[in-house]
């Protein structure tokens, strides 16, 4: 799994994920959300269009990295996941605890709302 980190302004933060989400690669992406999370970050967007595979690894790095960043009041978005992944979001219910957007400029609007 490939994680690539972007700041486009104070405070947002977007995850670029690419490959598969799983027990070997999650550890990865829960020690990189904690620390977005440490660094004060109020918007976090995991763009997850280039995820092919998640399981529940995966999943439950996302809602670690969901739970740590609401902790020091902080959001974590989700930005177009693909056929597999939105099916166990949705199969786990998770689709209903993280906002799921159709892009990461409307992923990051969402944020901008949220902002004090």
């Amino acid at each position: 799994m490939k994680i690539e980190i972007e700041r486009p302004k104070p405070g947002r933060v977007i995850v670029r994920l690419q490959g598969r989400l799983d027990a070997d690669t999650a550890p990865g992406l829960k020690e990189q959300l904690h620390e977005i999370a440490r660094t004060g970050a109020e918007s976090v967007v995991v763009d997850m269009q280039a995820v092919d595979f998640i399981d529940s690894s995966g999943l439950s790095a996302l809602v670690s990295g969901l739970k740590a960043l609401r902790q020091q009041g902080g959001a974590l978005n989700l930005s177009q996941p693909q056929t597999q992944a939105l099916t166990a979001l949705r199969l786990t219910m998770l689709d209903r605890v993280f906002p799921i957007f159709t892009s990461v400029e409307e992923a990051l609007s969402e944020g901008d709302l949220l902002a004090p």
